[in-house]
């Protein structure tokens, strides 16, 4: 700062200077007023020229400070402006930087809601889109570039979350179907509007198929137990009642108490497959140390079908591969898990194919080479019958609890609706999967596939027939 006063003085003292020189070298009989006025003038030249120098380093700050102060293209000065151009590129500096960290904040905010298995819309005052995610694109088949700005009540369509909107009632959410939902795959989605800052709305959604699903499976899964129990327990309060109040034949008496031990018999298999659900869902997956000999499996499944066609009074052909052409071909599992998935399908082939119908079961260990089939090294267990055959819009749901295609018909031969759900269970503890296959008047192929480490097979691997 003294520099600088220093240098103001230098110039004025050179204004006088000038001012002198031009005074004494004027015409002659100049007064005492005309020197004092070229002393003044040179002074008032200087001042004029000094401040000429300074605007130009403040005209350059200035242009700086205008374009946007950013520190890296600050300019070079010096003295008093250099050090004003110093303190503000320093403040510029500790700006960006504070810029930087909000917008490295905001951007991994960003990129969090990004990745939310849950959709985010971010509204303006009037509803406009401001951004959106990846999943509320899917949700509500908006377009994150091309609806920006666009008001959510012109995209979004559905009376209920029109209805939703209009009302501004924010306080519950609601329930819609997202914007690909078809009547095979329905799609459920739980929207809540949230209000924030100046007036703006934030939606959040989620998608809620598999939960209401999964209610409606249980609120079915309790209806069908109660009737299922219910009814046998109905005809045996009745038969109860009957011996109770009635003088009757020991014949009738007889027949009566047959019927009875049927009714409990039915509910004992419900209550049973019920327990070995449970067992099946609490339970962690079998390991590998127990193996089952699939000739094994073969021979015990071939006595359980013969006695079941016995009891239901029916002849079928049961065809079982012949004990020698198995090999020691064996499935690590648990054997109780195993033998009741290929019981039930055997049980099942049986009560739904006519009488005089055939009953078909095989082992093969698959080569790949079939597409859709199973991949090379797998074990397929698969019983195929010649039964009526399943329309295929059945098939998806066959595995649900208490699932029937035919109810009456099912209740007939003693069926109790929880069979393919077990067998389901135990393939998924088993690293397998249950495929079938089923054409109406063809029969149906309900077939075991086990992964690679569940099967030991020595015999010669073969495609699937």
């Amino acid at each position: 700062m003294i520099a600088r006063l220093l240098g103001f003085v230098a110039w004025q003292l050179a204004g006088i200077a000038v001012g002198v020189w031009f005074a004494l070298r004027g015409a002659q009989g100049w007064g005492v007023w005309h020197v004092a006025f070229c002393v003044a003038a040179g002074m008032v030249l200087a001042g004029w020229l000094r401040f000429a120098v300074e605007l130009r380093p403040a005209l350059r700050l200035l242009s700086w400070m205008r374009e946007g102060a950013t520190a890296s293209d600050a300019p070079v000065l010096r003295g008093v402006w250099g050090e004003l151009v110093d303190r503000s590129r320093r403040r510029a500096r500790e700006s960006e930087r504070a810029l930087e960290q909000s917008q490295a904040r905001l951007d991994d905010i960003l990129e969090a809601l990004q990745a939310s298995p849950n959709g985010v819309v971010l509204l303006d005052a009037q509803g406009h889109i401001e951004w959106c995610n990846q999943m509320a694109t899917e949700h509500f088949g908006i377009e994150a570039q091309r609806d920006l700005m666009q008001s959510i009540g012109n995209l979004v369509r559905d009376p209920a979350f029109v209805a939703y909107w209009s009302h501004g009632d924010f306080s519950s959410g609601i329930t819609m179907p997202g914007s690909r939902s078809t009547a095979a795959r329905p799609i459920r989605l739980a929207v809540n509007l949230h209000r924030y800052g100046e007036g703006r709305t934030l939606i959040l959604s989620r998608d809620v198929t598999a939960v209401e699903q999964a209610e409606a499976m249980r609120r079915d899964f309790v209806a069908n137990v109660s009737h299922e129990i219910r009814t046998p327990l109905t005809v045996l309060t009745g038969f109860v009642e009957t011996l109770q109040t009635l003088p009757l034949e020991v014949s009738e008496r007889a027949h009566y108490l047959n019927l009875m031990a049927q009714q409990a018999s039915r509910m004992q298999g419900v209550v049973s497959d019920l327990l070995t659900l449970s067992r099946l869902e609490g339970s962690p997956p079998p390991g590998r140390s127990e193996s089952v000999p699939v000739a094994q499996l073969m021979t015990q499944g071939e006595q359980e079908g013969q006695a079941l066609s016995t009891v239901l009074g029916r002849k079928h052909t049961l065809v079982f591969p012949e004990t020698e052409t198995l090999g020691n071909a064996a499935l690590l599992g648990a054997s109780q898990e195993l033998r009741s998935a290929l019981s039930n399908l055997v049980g099942n082939a049986i009560r739904y194919t006519p009488a005089g119908g055939t009953i078909t079961v095989t082992w093969t260990v698959l080569d790949g080479r079939e597409p859709g089939r199973g991949a090379a090294g797998e074990g397929e267990l698969a019983v195929r019958d010649s039964g009526p055959g399943i329309a295929s819009e059945h098939i998806p749901r066959l595995t649900e609890r208490f699932y029937r295609v035919d109810r009456s018909r099912s209740r007939e031969t003693g069926g109790t609706g929880l069979g393919l759900a077990i067998v389901k269970h135990v393939m998924q503890r088993h690293g397998g999967r249950l495929r079938i296959a089923s054409q109406p008047g063809a029969g149906s192929t309900f077939a075991l596939v086990f992964p690679p480490m569940r099967v030991r097979s020595e015999a010669p691997v073969v495609a699937g027939k």
